[in-house]
């Protein structure tokens, strides 16, 4: 039995727990859809950067291999093939049901040859009107260089040629213009149907007028796309600041090399061969055969043409109990700390408490960090009325954060414009922490409150991904934030000596993974003379080999451990275990994103909320913060809710050896995790 699970296997488990919500028919239709467009977003990042990684490595030491993937990269390659294929045909599966389903509902996707004639001419003005600015076909022939393809984009292979030739067919692309006009297109329809056509199928219904200047009238068409590697690596050069490398970057990762490559499986056999050839492939990158339809991830904003009845039950954001009355958010926290769990909890407080910093004339900074934002941020507005206001305003951003590169430059670029001091961190760790910190001085009196949270500071992913956020002014915590920034001030200070002295947050790069191993091994004392030990860990990966191993000693020990990983688990389950770890993942309507640690620790209960995953890249490689929770009843509450996740036998699949993401046995009551939290959140306002 092997001691680890290779990461990237276990992420495509992960990936196949969010394609079973698109195969299950308990699911309302409209979030089946919408599922089946998070496996193909996910999987598409899944072969930008990891397949594309493991292809890179074939070139490392032997050692840093087996360190990094546990297993030989071309060993895991062969093996991300077969499954990829094995879960393409699941989706397929998946959406022929979903497909039937819609039309029981008189919902169709309608293709050229299915349209009525008024159909026909909608269409044919639509694509005048809206479309045909926004298309330039590419010819292709076999002694021209491949145009440049991009990585995200959709394209149609057309085939064409004139019946009465003799000749071989000749050959273009298009690309299919979705990022401007959007992907989906509502067309008249009769009988209370509801007809929707995809912008792909507008283009190919109007390929006859697009090349009528070369009179071919017979025209096969089908789409494609490339997936490439995402990666680019920052030069060295000391006169480049990082900005400058980052946008460098950024425009040589649009060069990247091909690692996957979908395709219509109807595709013309000529044209598909000239496709492989022009791009470089060969039989050992991966080429895919699919179905028609591909950039299913557009099918997350698939236009809402669904009956009331699969709509299922809103369950809105509600304002957190503690600012219930008309006050300021503010006066709240200084009083006391605050635990706001998204989505159940309404964002506003965050919002509104950096806007009462901005316009109080007490406050003299405000610090903060930043690493996704949404695209039209409350928090930046919020932060440039403070500078207006003449606040002392720090903003830490992160430049390097995967795909979110460009926007941040443009942010950091914005907010240097407004006169805000931006830091951009330590030249080779990612900040990941997410603190803020606000300074005020009243009646000859320093104050500082802030929060510390799991997740980004973005109120657009706070209404789908689930969080803990922690507001509070305890002057511990905001001592040891200050120290962080002071880091990022001088960032050649050793990390080890700047945060030595943090007592209530854990700080990767430096103290966090040691002081995780302490409270392991005070557990694993405990259990050895015989007395509780208990340990209850949520995450969204587990794979880090130390931190893995540690669990082993605990499982063998006799400590009592509990996981809720919703991605990667690389653990494997020991004969040797006196006791076996429980985990599970939970993939539900919302992301569960939240990092959760539970210690027993002699009946004291420590609790901890985090930033960090328990991955090397996090514990060794980042800087990351978890807070220790001191408030009773907000340690009650976390507890609580681990303990209803722990409980869920509906959305929960037991992470064993074999990767088989069996459900949760439901013994009982059905217990669904993000409904019953929900529920007990809410209830606490009820009972006020």
């Amino acid at each position: 039995m092997p001691q680890f699970n290779p990461r990237d296997i276990t992420w495509l488990s992960f990936n196949e727990r969010v394609l079973q919500e698109a195969m299950d028919g308990t699911v309302p239709l409209h979030l089946r859809i919408k599922f089946l467009g998070i496996f193909s977003n996910n999987l598409d990042e899944f072969f930008r950067v990891r397949v594309a990684g493991l292809k890179r490595a074939m070139d490392f030491k032997q050692k840093h291999i087996e360190t990094s993937f546990f297993e030989e990269p071309q060993k895991i390659l062969d093996k991300i093939n077969e499954v990829v294929i094995k879960q393409q045909k699941n989706f397929n599966k998946a959406w022929d049901k979903i497909q039937k389903k819609m039309a029981e509902q008189g919902v169709f996707i309608k293709t050229s040859p299915e349209l009525t004639e008024k159909q026909k001419s909608f269409v044919e003005q639509y694509f005048h009107d809206e479309v045909e600015a926004n298309v330039i076909p590419i010819i292709l022939r076999e002694n021209t260089p491949m145009p440049y393809l991009r990585d995200k984009s959709l394209y149609i292979g057309v085939a064409m040629r004139k019946k009465s030739w003799e000749y071989e067919s000749n050959y273009a692309i298009i690309e299919v213009p979705s990022k401007v006009l959007g992907r989906f297109v509502i067309i008249p329809s009769e009988n209370n149907e509801k007809d929707v056509m995809l912008l792909e199928d507008v283009i190919i219904h109007n390929l006859p007028y697009i090349f009528s200047y070369f009179g071919y009238d017979d025209f096969q068409a089908h789409c494609f796309k490339v997936t490439k590697d995402a990666e680019f690596d920052l030069d060295n050069d000391i006169n480049t600041t990082l900005a400058d490398k980052i946008e460098k970057g950024v425009k040589s990762r649009r060069k990247g090399k091909p690692t996957r490559f979908v395709f219509d499986e109807n595709m013309d056999k000529a044209l598909l061969e000239l496709l492989i050839r022009k791009l470089n492939l060969s039989k050992k990158d991966s080429i895919i055969p699919g179905q028609k339809i591909h950039n299913f991830k557009h099918f997350m904003d698939f236009p809402n043409v669904f009956n009331n009845s699969e709509k299922p039950v809103e369950r809105t954001s509600f304002l957190h109990p503690a600012f219930s009355k008309e006050g300021r958010v503010t006066d709240v926290i200084i009083k006391k700390d605050v635990l706001l769990s998204f989505p159940y909890h309404n964002y506003n407080p965050v919002i509104d408490l950096l806007r009462e910093a901005a316009m109080d004339p007490d406050v003299k900074s405000i610090q903060i960090t930043i690493y996704r934002l949404a695209s039209n941020s409350k928090i930046i507005n919020a932060l440039i009325n403070a500078a207006r206001n003449r606040k002392q305003v720090t903003v830490m951003i992160e430049l390097r954060a995967r795909f979110d590169e460009e926007a941040n430059l443009v942010w950091k670029e914005k907010l240097e414009q407004e006169g805000i001091k931006v830091l951009l961190g330590l030249s080779n760790k990612k900040v990941h922490a997410k603190l803020c910190s606000i300074k005020k001085r009243s009646h000859n009196k320093t104050i500082q409150y802030g929060f510390v949270s799991t997740g980004n500071f973005n109120e657009k992913t706070a209404k789908v991904y689930g969080d803990h956020l922690l507001m509070t002014s305890n002057r511990a915590v905001m001592a040891d934030i200050n120290k962080v920034f002071n880091l990022f001030r001088k960032p050649d200070t050793n990390p080890a000596v700047a945060l030595k002295s943090c007592k209530s947050l854990m700080v990767c790069p430096v103290y966090m993974r040691e002081r995780i191993y302490q409270h392991i091994d005070r557990e694993i004392s405990e259990a050895k003379a015989g007395r509780k030990a208990k340990m209850i860990i949520k995450v969204n990966s587990l794979s880090d080999r130390g931190m893995i191993k540690k669990l082993y000693d605990a499982a063998e020990a006799g400590v009592e451990i509990d996981m809720i990983v919703r991605g990667i688990f690389c653990a494997v389950q020991q004969k040797k275990f006196k006791k076996k770890i429980n985990a599970i993942s939970i993939v539900d309507e919302y992301l569960e994103h939240a990092r959760v640690m539970y210690f027993y620790n002699k009946g004291n209960e420590d609790i901890y909320i985090s930033s960090a995953d328990w991955m090397t890249r996090n514990l060794d490689y980042r800087v990351e913060a978890a807070i220790k929770i001191v408030q009773k009843d907000i340690k009650s509450e976390i507890l609580d809710i681990l303990k209803i996740q722990l409980r869920d036998n509906v959305k929960a699949r037991i992470l064993d050896n074999g990767m088989k993401n069996k459900y949760k046995h439901q013994n009982g009551n059905a217990i669904r995790s993000q409904i019953e939290t929900y529920h007990y959140l809410k209830n606490k306002i009820d009972k006020l």
